[in-house]
């Protein structure tokens, strides 16, 4: 799934609040990786805000296959190559004045890192879901994609803008009205 897009315009959803709603709904505790639970539900609080999907980010290498996995890479020199399932945040937004300060107070995260964070939109996501948009982490120039091979060393450097996008986004939300 090649998702990325450059962010697109907001335009007027008249059905943004059932959608919101619907959406929801229909989401489970247990679909949010525990380490973005809390990040999620505060984001999904904001009234002109909802999530698409996330992911917490992965690293599969020999001896780790688990895709599911929340723990970092080893210091281990033997590791020659990474596997990586990105981290990312699809949402939608509602085209408001509340909704536009979020948009642009979530974009400037990929500030932290320009080179390893991207905030755009996603095709397919749009198609079903207009005003929807990206936060993801992972080098530039592989942006199109949704898992790749990295070196080890190109991984550390990946998990560690990874945390920092985590941690970006918790002082957002611990910024955010209640």
């Amino acid at each position: 799934m090649e998702t990325y897009t450059e962010a697109k315009e907001l335009i007027i959803n008249h059905n943004f609040i059932k959608q919101r709603q619907d959406t929801l709904t229909g989401l489970n505790q247990a679909m949010i990786e525990k380490p973005l639970r809390d990040s999620i539900n505060s984001l999904n609080s904001q009234s002109c805000f909802f999530t698409l999907q996330c992911c917490y980010g992965h690293f599969l290498y020999q001896g780790q296959t688990d895709p599911d996995s929340l723990n970092p890479l080893p210091v281990n020199r033997d590791i020659e190559e990474v596997e990586y399932r990105i981290a990312y945040i699809a949402f939608c937004i509602d085209n408001s004045p509340e909704g536009i300060t979020l948009l642009n107070r979530l974009a400037k995260i990929s500030t932290l890192d320009r080179e390893n964070i991207q905030f755009g939109s996603a095709n397919w996501f749009w198609r079903r879901q207009v005003n929807s948009y990206v936060l993801q982490v992972q080098p530039e120039r592989l942006k199109y994609h949704d898992k790749m091979n990295l070196d080890y060393q190109e991984a550390l450097g990946i998990q560690n803008t990874r945390d920092r996008f985590y941690e970006g986004i918790e002082i957002l939300v611990d910024s955010l009205p209640d």
